[in-house]
C-alpha cells in the first residue's frame, strides 16, 4: 500500500522542537476506483474503534474511543456516512479528565453520542479515572464540550435514549443483580435520567441478563443502545468478547423496561 503521512497543525514550541496536534494519513492500496454507487472501507482510516453516530437534520456526527490519548474523543461530521471530516475533540482541555498514570489501553472507552432538544450529549466511561461513567454536553458538536458530569452508575458502556415523551434513559453494562454464574456473566441495565439535575433517578432495572441463550453462558454482553420504531423498543448489544465469538445481538419489546425478546445473532 502506498500512502502519504502528513503532519497537520504543527506549531513551534521552542527552538529546535515542534508540537504536532494531529496527523492525517491518506493511503492507496492500488485497487479499482469506486463507482458513484460504491465506496471503499474503511471510511475513517486509522485508529478509530467503537464508533457511535447520530443524525441531526442532514448531518451525521461520529465519535470514537480514544483510550489514554489526549486530546480525546474525536468528533467527525459527514453528509453521506462515507466522507468524514474531523471537526474537533470532545475532550480537548487537560483539566476535563484526569487520566491518572495507568497504561494507554485504559482511559476513554466506547463513547456514545446523541442529540435531544438542541443539545448534543456524549455518554462515556473513563477507566481508572476520577469518576467512572460521565456525560458531557455541547450546543455545537465541534465544541466546546462541557466538563464531565459524573454519574452514580456502575458498569461500563453507557448510552442515552430519549423517548417520544421527552424522558431520558441511561442504558449500560454491569454485573447482574444476583450471584455471578460464570466468568463473563454480565447484564444490561436501564435507569431514568433527570435532565434538569443530570442525575439518575428511580429504580434501576435489568433489561437482559447474561445475553442471547443464557443457558449457553454467553460472555460480556456490553455496548448497549436503545432505539424506538413503529411501536417497538429495540435494544442492540455486543456479546462474546472481542475474539471469534464476538457477535451483535438485537432484542425488542413493546415496553421500555421489557421483557425483551431476542432475534438472531449477527456474527461479526
Amino acid at each position: 500500500m502506498a500512502g502519504v503521512l502528513a503532519a497537520v497543525s504543527c506549531q513551534l514550541a521552542q527552538a529546535g522542537s515542534a508540537v504536532i496536534s494531529r496527523i492525517d494519513y491518506q493511503g492507496d492500496d492500488g485497487g479499482p476506483v469506486p463507482t458513484a454507487l460504491q465506496y471503499r472501507n474503511p471510511v475513517v482510516a486509522g485508529f478509530h474503534p467503537d464508533p457511535s453516530a447520530v443524525r441531526v437534520g442532514d448531518d451525521f456526527y461520529l465519535v470514537n474511543s480514544s483510550f489514554g490519548y489526549f486530546p480525546g474523543l474525536p468528533v467527525f461530521k459527514s453528509r453521506d456516512l462515507v466522507h468524514w471530516t474531523q471537526i474537533g475533540n470532545a475532550i480537548d482541555r487537560p483539566d476535563q479528565i484526569k487520566y491518572g498514570n495507568d497504561e494507554l489501553t485504559r482511559g476513554l472507552f466506547a463513547a456514545s453520542i446523541s442529540h435531544h432538544d438542541g443539545t448534543f450529549y456524549i455518554a462515556n466511561t473513563c477507566f481508572y479515572c476520577d469518576g467512572g461513567n460521565f456525560l458531557i454536553t455541547a450546543k455545537d458538536p465541534a465544541g466546546p464540550w462541557s466538563d464531565p458530569i459524573w454519574l452514580d452508575a456502575k458498569g461500563i458502556d453507557p448510552s442515552l435514549f430519549f423517548d417520544d415523551d421527552g424522558s431520558a434513559w441511561l442504558v449500560n453494562n454491569d454485573v447482574p443483580a444476583g450471584k455471578l454464574r460464570y466468568d463473563g456473566h454480565r447484564a444490561i441495565w436501564l435507569q431514568r435520567l433527570d435532565l434538569a439535575s443530570m442525575k439518575l433517578v428511580g429504580t434501576r432495572q435489568v433489561l437482559v441478563d447474561a445475553g442471547f441463550q443464557p443457558a449457553s453462558n454467553p460472555e460480556h454482553i456490553e455496548g448497549p443502545h436503545l432505539f424506538r420504531r413503529d411501536g417497538y423498543y429495540y435494544l442492540t448489544a455486543a456479546e462474546g468478547g472481542t475474539g471469534e465469538q464476538h457477535a451483535q445481538m438485537i432484542y425488542r419489546s413493546r415496553q421500555i423496561a421489557g421483557p425483551y425478546q431476542p432475534g438472531a445473532a449477527i456474527r461479526c
